[in-house]
């Protein structure tokens, strides 16, 4: 199963192990699935761990070194243009993002997604809130 996260959804899994988004990474970690991210969500969750949340650098090298996720490039810009209409450019693009790696589900803090209901259909993508997900994954176990 190949698995699209969200940037807040990386930070939150190293911020609050014992939360949805923290049990995600460590089911990742246990090779439960694969964890696929855009090279821009890589930039996000360094550039936000190490802004705020020095403490956690140490977790996300090890993280990064011992189970890397996949790392797909970012999107053309006509295939971000395809969601502007709908979601601001950024989020735009990590949705183009979640729809080229062809990932089963993407993972998802952010009401922009989970609360449009254009996007959730004509995506073509699973969008799920983490506890969502989580609640998928262990029916499926």
């Amino acid at each position: 199963m190949r698995v699209f996260l969200d940037s807040n959804v990386f930070i939150s899994g190293l911020y609050s192990p014992k939360g949805a988004p923290g049990i995600i990474l460590r089911n990742f970690i246990e090779r439960c699935f694969i964890i696929v991210i855009s090279q821009q969500v890589l930039v996000e969750v360094v550039r936000t761990v190490k802004e705020k949340l020095p403490s956690a650098l140490p977790a996300l090298n090890t993280l990064l070194i011992n189970a890397p996720p996949e790392i797909v490039q970012d999107p053309p810009p006509d295939a971000v243009r395809l969601w502007t209409g709908e979601l601001h450019v950024e989020d735009a693009a990590i949705l183009a993002s979640a729809i080229a790696a062809r990932a089963d589900y993407f993972v998802t803090g952010d009401n922009h997604f989970l609360e449009n209901q254009v996007v959730m259909e004509t995506s073509g993508q699973n969008i799920l809130a983490p506890s969502e997900f989580l609640r998928l994954l262990s029916g499926s176990s």
